[in-house]
């Protein structure tokens, strides 16, 4: 499938995270700061995510594109369920250590 294909190459998630937690467009190097990647993957990756209108450019910087918006969305219940599975991962590990600290 070509949305988990763009989606699954290096940086492309944390990019439409990392856009669609700000408040406003960002520059390419607010963009490059927060996602903490190199200039030559963010170029890479925008120019695709352009490509696919999840990313749209204006003047004032990068942001969601109507299109990347709704992409996002159906991420949310996701998001949900990942900090639940990690809570419970934290929760069982906690377990296991506390076992294995008994003497």
């Amino acid at each position: 499938m070509a949305l988990l294909d763009l989606l699954g190459r290096r940086m492309a998630l944390r990019i439409l995270w990392e856009l669609s937690m700000a408040e406003g467009p960002l520059t390419f190097r607010g963009l490059q700061a927060a996602a903490q990647t190199n200039p030559s993957v963010l170029n890479k990756r925008l120019k695709e995510l352009r490509d696919g209108r999840l990313v749209a450019h204006s003047g004032p910087g990068y942001e969601l594109s109507a299109t990347g918006k709704e992409l996002l969305a159906l991420f949310l219940p996701l998001h949900v369920w990942a900090d639940e599975w990690a809570s419970q991962l934290k929760g069982d590990h906690a377990k296991s250590s506390r076992r294995a600290r008994r003497p």
